[in-house]
């Protein structure tokens, strides 16, 4: 029998704003001889990404949740789940609920709540009449992981970490500090059962499913704890505990010898006593959010590990494949002409020359800009060429001089360069990042010695787009156009810092430096636009005012902080009055087109705030439009600015991106909404891009 044919779906439910989902199944259990049931929070990038028919995707990250006494899988997403799930979502982050026991006709039970059916401790029992069936230690470490990561491709690798309440705090704690380092990314708790062997819950349940207290050390986290090498398995260790928590207060839980077993051994330990709150799922509820984003941290660490092995192994291929000195042949999509479709062709990827560095694309996301030029509007559009500039990719060599990055590094290809050099006036001052070492030759589709690096299969050269060119497999860039990233970051998520996102947070952060308490208008609602009102968000922003003519896109502006949005066709008046004079009594203080369109440039300006509102253009315009409004608006005191790449300086600060993105500082899963598999399929992406439903459609190579 499949995976696939032995889990039964009881229940498929949508649990999130942004679509995240539910999955409550039932399978035939090997370690417990018994039906059992458990749910699976997917988050949406989950889904995108195709989930467990993506094989080339990463494994999504997985918390595993534990509950306590009495409880069955679903008292945690009912009670405490809101509030995890949707933090979950944010973070791209997959939340495993098993049952607390195996259950069934023949599964032995006791009338106390605190032994039998709901009460299985987490340990594999060895006395009869409990031996056959109550064996949770097994299913939890080891049936229940395998079976998700090979359904779901969720937590493998150890990028995976585990929390629980109560009797599930014991057997978070118990099943961490067990396991061999790296089983488990990070451990937290609530309220947990400490010191099993000392307390009347723990002694009841050893004595019947082990056979003795003492038999009950081996499942007792104060003891673990104390171990040789198990002080050295995590940096930290979470326990949440309400000051008014009945079992506390009756010995049950016996934290404090926790805290002293953690000083012995000098386990760093962050205990949070919870002022007012018991022992119930109010309590959860109310701190689970902050557990999801302790693990997300640590989560993002193991996944880290993961990738730089997957990075050491491809670098290991690279430098070994005899390729370095020599042109290199691969598939690439390659623009023949403007309004044709592109064409899947073999092309040859010459050295890098002195300056340059040859790059092994791993993703590519499709950006606005690209299909702007395929269409013919771009009147720097040259073919044939290949497009494609917002990528994550690995260095396979590099050309004479090159010394700030080297084989085998991380790296996101910037279409604004940065030269740093102490000649270049742009370089040297704050105020711009629009450094001009390359715009000559890169405007003409050639390197900057004027050739290009790219033949077809007749030996004819193919120009270069943007100074980037991924929708190749390898490509070759200027080493002033190459952010060199953090090795561990995932270059299938990351790859979106190399334009749109990086565009729209600089375009608030950089730009205009929106403060605290500020109004906002944000004009289109593509991914750029979505990242303006995430980074006005993020500003402190108390009024963010979103504006699209496609109401679908509502959803999530308001999941990223929108406070209001206005579908502008369905209103009887020119939007900016309708801003400037019905919602605000002067305007905004800032606003951004994101469209490209002038005549939204003109209302985004005209609704910006009388005497000191500020209007940023974001959008790129077709060939030949200018920009038209009343010089009374500008005498008034408003200014008009525009912004290229969000402001950022490319190598030295979009790896700053990257380092918040990883502990979950800076979450961008929001904006991938479709993945594709193989450079071949990005004709797919296309398509997805144009049908209006599309933020990013990323292509892994």
């Amino acid at each position: 029998m499949s995976m696939n044919e032995a889990i039964e779906v009881l229940s498929t439910t949508t649990v999130t704003p942004n679509g995240g989902i539910l999955v409550r199944c039932r399978h035939q259990s090997h370690a417990t001889k018994t039906k059992m049931v458990f749910a699976i929070f997917l988050p949406r990038i989950h889904q995108v990404a195709g989930g467990e028919s993506n094989s080339a995707a990463t494994t999504t990250p997985a918390i595993f949740w534990l509950s306590g006494l009495t409880c069955t899988d679903q008292n945690f997403a009912q009670k405490a789940g809101g509030s995890a799930f949707a933090k979950a979502d944010d973070l791209g982050i997959a939340i495993v609920v098993p049952d607390t026991s195996p259950r069934g006709e023949n599964v032995p039970d006791d009338d106390s709540y605190d032994l039998g059916t709901g009460a299985g401790f987490y340990i594999g029992a060895t006395i009869a009449p409990w031996n056959e069936h109550y064996k949770m230690y097994q299913y939890i470490t080891q049936e229940l992981p395998l079976l998700v990561a090979t359904k779901w491709n969720v937590g493998r690798n150890g990028v995976k970490s585990i929390c629980g309440h109560s009797m599930g705090g014991h057997g978070a704690l118990t099943i961490a500090l067990k396991a061999p380092a790296n089983t488990w990314a990070s451990v937290s708790a609530f309220a947990p059962i400490c010191h099993p062997t000392a307390c009347p819950w723990g002694q009841k349940a050893f004595s019947a499913y082990l056979g003795s207290v003492e038999s009950g050390e081996a499942y007792d986290a104060t003891l673990l704890l104390e171990q040789p090498g198990n002080a050295e398995k995590f940096d930290d260790i979470l326990i949440d505990e309400g000051t008014k928590d009945e079992f506390a207060a009756s010995g049950q839980l016996l934290l404090a010898d926790f805290e002293s077993a953690a000083g012995r051994v000098n386990q760093h330990i962050t205990i949070r006593r919870q002022a007012g709150f018991d022992h119930s799922y109010h309590f959860m509820a109310a701190f689970i959010a902050e557990h999801v984003d302790y693990h997300a941290k640590r989560l993002a660490v193991a996944a880290g590990k993961v990738a730089s092995e997957k990075s050491s192994a491809m670098v290991t291929s690279l430098t070994s494949s005899g390729t370095v000195g020599k042109p290199i042949q691969c598939n690439a999509m390659v623009a023949r002409a403007p309004k044709k479709p592109l064409s899947l062709e073999v092309v040859y990827v010459d050295p890098p020359q002195a300056g340059e560095v040859r790059v092994r694309v791993v993703a590519n996301a499709l950006c606005h800009t690209d299909i702007y030029t395929l269409s013919g509007n771009d009147p720097e559009g040259i073919f044939p060429c290949i497009l494609g500039h917002e990528a994550g990719c690995i260095v396979e060599s590099v050309g004479e001089g090159v010394t700030s990055v080297e084989p085998g590094d991380s790296v996101i290809p910037c279409y604004t360069p940065q030269c740093a050099a102490p000649t270049c006036i742009f370089c040297m001052s704050p105020k711009t990042n629009l450094c001009p070492a390359n715009r000559a030759t890169q405007g003409k589709g050639v390197m900057p010695d004027g050739t290009t690096r790219f033949k077809d299969k007749d030996g004819n050269p193919i120009y270069h787009f943007m100074g980037c060119s991924t929708m190749s497999e390898y490509t070759v860039l200027a080493e002033i156009s190459c952010a060199k990233i953090n090795p561990t970051a995932p270059l299938h998520k990351v790859c979106l810092f190399g334009c749109g996102v990086a565009t729209g947070l600089g375009a608030v952060l950089n730009t205009c430096e929106v403060e605290a308490n500020s109004s906002v208008a944000v004009f289109g609602l593509g991914a750029v636009g979505l990242a303006v009102v995430q980074g006005a968000k993020m500003a402190g922003a108390s009024r963010i005012i979103a504006v699209d003519l496609n109401p679908s896109k509502f959803k999530t502006a308001k999941a990223l902080g929108a406070t209001d949005c206005i579908d502008s066709s369905k209103l009887n008046e020119p939007v900016q009055k309708h801003i400037a004079g019905k919602m605000t009594p002067w305007g905004v203080d800032y606003t951004f087109d994101c469209t490209g369109n002038t005549e939204v440039m003109r209302a985004a300006l005209e609704c910006a705030h009388r005497g000191w509102g500020t209007s940023c253009v974001i959008g790129v315009a077709a060939a030949g439009h200018e920009l038209s409004t009343r010089p009374f608006q500008l005498v008034t005191g408003r200014v008009w600015k525009g912004t290229a790449f969000g402001g950022y300086k490319s190598r030295s600060q979009v790896p700053q991106l990257v380092e918040k993105h990883l502990p979950g500082e800076l979450p961008i899963d929001h904006f991938i909404t479709h993945v594709f598999n193989g450079i071949g399929e990005t004709t797919l992406a296309v398509d997805a891009l144009h049908s209006g439903e599309c933020l990013r459609a990323v292509v892994l190579y």
